[in-house]
């Protein structure tokens, strides 16, 4: 077959497969251009999901009308002057529109502030049509109609309408965390509505745009971010641990301003949250990077969507160190969702029982027969704590109040009870919080293991024979240069000839362990982000197991000054909000839930 050169129209399709793989691609690269021509207010309108009609409406700076015929050709942009390494705007590519252009119905109409009129142009199918004079105001309006008519095998590939549709809503809601101070409005045919007004352009206004797309449970749920190393400088907001979701979807990162999916901020994000999280369940999260343009690459593919930095290792340091730092600074916290949760559970008693069975209830509970010196348990089990101590003084008693009188200002208050042998019962100023003993002494003693493990190198044993593992030339060029970490974490490794190393001990908590696929394993991660973080995460989860055969049992009776005891390590140990398995180790329900609950206010 002899070679040939492919029309424009095909070249454009070609183009259009990467840069446009759903309406929701279209949004996206329009409320881009949005953005860079200075919108302040973007309309955007959908039908059948966005196969049938995308219209975005902005009063952006607006196209000449001579520039709007080359606006349609392809690699022309207003963006991009001569250094590709130093992108400043969302869009750089020219491709977008001659790329939609190609593969549907396309028409433009734009209208700068120094025009007298609008004009507009169209483009079917890569075939464009003159310029002629319209009405519009001061914007641009893009319409693209008929999606992929014509390439229609790509419509095989397109998901229901509803699946397109919430596609596009997380699009405009990615972009609109990032511009805060930009209106954002989105209608489609199903009579939903998304609006997002404007906030102030300043980190409360910021907080007020996130809580918009998040719902209103986050600000009160999430740590803020605040941290700079070797001139990238990262900012946002984590949730505490208690607070997550089922999935990653409401894992915002930013990159200069660009929202992005890249899987190096996703695991570092993972290894922060590493023990405090379940397996199945993930952060929420809304995270900007700001470097110089010159350390990421954003040209790596033509969505746009996934980056390069130039030293991955520091990048992904920083999120990870940042977001523990957070967690530690920010003490005990529980998820205020909780406390919503605990109020939907509880039923009022009239419903329940009804009037007769109300006055049933409580002639059964209280007996006038029954002897005074032996009351009915009150159910908190106060008068079996009782047992344990001796009757104290006078004066020991008024020391017990100013005590008790002090603990009721922490954060976990003062022991009231233990129910049913697990559940201790404390009151504070203006709470009642309900602690699971042994989900919480697991997590002080996790704790304590782990920072034994940090604080002097682990405990190695000598293998008798050191263990050859052959491996490509740079995976034991990269595992000897982390030699001496994993030395510190009781592996001990050297390089054994040009593709292999020679591991002459292993951490002796390990126990027997298949040594080749653990030192895959950690070169496999080293390649991917340059940490061992492999072996930790092993020793970690064997100091997770001890924690939990050593740790208060359910259905151990503690005594007061036991439970006292537990809260106040509790205060003390960072993390201690959840287990290391990422249950909720308490929950606290202000006074004002309580007396709602009764009617009270």
């Amino acid at each position: 077959m002899p070679i040939r050169q492919l029309s424009e129209t095909m070249i454009n399709q070609i183009a259009a497969g990467e840069v446009i793989e759903r309406p929701a691609s279209v949004v996206k690269e329009l409320v881009e251009n949005a953005l860079d021509a200075g919108a302040t207010r973007i309309e955007i309108v959908t039908g059948g999901g966005g196969l049938n009609l995308v219209r975005v409406t902005d009063d952006g700076g607006g196209i000449a009308e001579d520039e709007l015929a080359l606006a349609l050709s392809r690699h022309c942009t207003s963006k991009l002057v001569q250094d590709i390494h130093d992108i400043r705007s969302l869009g750089f590519r020219g491709e977008a529109l001659p790329s939609i252009g190609s593969v549907a119905r396309l028409t433009i109409r734009s209208r700068t502030a120094q025009a007298p009129n609008a004009a507009e142009i169209g483009i079917e199918g890569g075939r464009a049509s003159p310029v002629r004079p319209a009405a519009a105001n001061r914007g641009t309006t893009v319409e693209v109609r008929d999606l992929f008519f014509a390439t229609p095998a790509r419509l095989k590939f397109m998901k229901g309408e509803r699946a397109e549709s919430t596609a596009t809503s997380d699009v405009v809601k990615r972009m609109a965390i990032a511009f805060p101070a930009v209106r954002f409005t989105l209608a489609g045919t199903d009579r939903s509505t998304l609006e997002l007004p404007a906030t102030a352009d300043n980190a409360e206004g910021r907080l007020d745009r996130i809580a918009q797309v998040m719902g209103r449970n986050f600000p009160d749920n999430a740590l803020p971010i605040n941290a700079e190393r070797e001139g990238v400088r990262l900012s946002g907001y984590a949730s505490i641990p208690s607070f997550t979701r089922a999935n990653a979807l409401q894992q915002y990162a930013y990159v200069n301003g660009r929202p992005v999916r890249d899987k190096l901020i996703a695991g570092a994000i993972r290894g922060a949250y590493a023990d405090v999280l379940p397996r199945d369940r993930h952060a929420v999260t809304a995270l900007f990077l700001k470097l110089d343009p010159a350390l990421v690459d954003v040209n790596v593919h033509p969505a746009k969507t996934d980056v390069r930095f130039r030293d991955p290792g520091l990048v992904r340091g920083l999120i990870v160190g940042a977001i523990r730092q957070a967690l530690a600074q920010a003490g005990i916290r529980p998820a205020t969702t909780g406390a919503e949760g605990m109020i939907a559970a509880f039923r009022s008693g009239v419903s329940t029982y009804g009037h007769a069975g109300l006055a049933n209830h409580v002639s059964a509970a209280y007996d006038i027969n029954r002897s005074p010196q032996r009351p009915l348990s009150p159910g908190f089990g106060e008068s079996e704590q009782a047992a344990f101590m001796a009757e104290p003084s006078a004066d020991a008693r008024a020391a017990q109040n100013v005590a008790h009188e002090r603990l009721l200002h922490t954060d976990l208050g003062a022991a009231r009870a233990q129910v049913h042998e697990n559940y201790i019962v404390a009151q504070t100023v203006d709470s009642l919080v309900i602690v699971d003993q042994h989900a919480a002494h697991e997590r002080l003693v996790y704790e304590a293991l782990k920072n034994a493990l940090h604080s002097r190198p682990v405990a190695a044993q000598m293998l008798l024979l050191p263990e050859i593992i052959d491996l490509p030339s740079e995976d034991a060029e990269r595992l000897a240069l982390h030699s001496e970490t994993l030395r510190h974490f009781g592996l001990g490794l050297e390089r054994f000839g040009p593709g292999a190393v020679a591991v002459r001990e292993t951490p002796a908590m390990l126990g027997a362990v298949d040594v080749g696929q653990l030192v895959r394993d950690l070169a496999d991660e080293i390649a991917d982000n340059d940490t061992a973080d492999t072996l930790k995460a092993r020793l970690h989860q064997i100091a997770a197991t001890m924690a939990c055969h050593g740790s208060v049992r359910s259905g151990r009776r503690l005594r007061p000054e036991e439970m006292n005891a537990l809260l106040r390590q509790m205060e003390a140990t960072p993390g201690s909000g959840t287990c290391n398995h990422g249950r909720p180790t308490y929950i606290e329900l202000k006074l004002a839930d309580i007396e709602r609950l009764f009617g009270r206010r």
